[in-house]
């Protein structure tokens, strides 16, 4: 482990773009792992914007995160939903849908399911 490491999104060590123009997540790389923050377009859904993308039926990507600024609703498999606004802390498992509510971006940051979000394979 590093002694003193800083690092800022706004400089990040890598941008992703979604599917359509629907937004970006910043990375930027810690030794406990990637930490990122996500902007989601108004209209942006996982479905349609980044499953083209990963090839998997739902986001199997966990998250640990917090939401600064839009509003989210993730839905998961099994059918449990949430609304996820600012201020708000976020554990969610692999295995979900989500999309941005109303016509304002989301903006999360997430410190444990962003190292492979969005990344083609």
């Amino acid at each position: 482990m590093t002694g003193l490491l800083h690092k800022s999104l706004d400089a990040p060590e890598e941008t992703r773009s979604f599917e359509q123009g629907m937004g970006h997540l910043d990375l930027v790389a810690m030794d406990e792992g990637g930490f990122g923050r996500a902007v989601f377009e108004p209209g942006w859904q996982w479905s349609k914007h980044i499953k083209p993308m990963v090839h998997t039926e739902s986001c199997q990507a966990a998250h640990v995160g917090y939401c600064l600024s839009g509003h989210m609703h993730v839905v998961m498999d099994d059918g449990e939903q949430a609304d996820i606004g600012p201020g708000e802390f976020l554990e969610i498992a692999p295995g979900h849908d989500a999309w941005v509510v109303g016509g304002e971006p989301c903006v999360m940051i997430d410190w444990q399911g962003f190292t492979d979000y969005a990344k083609e394979k």
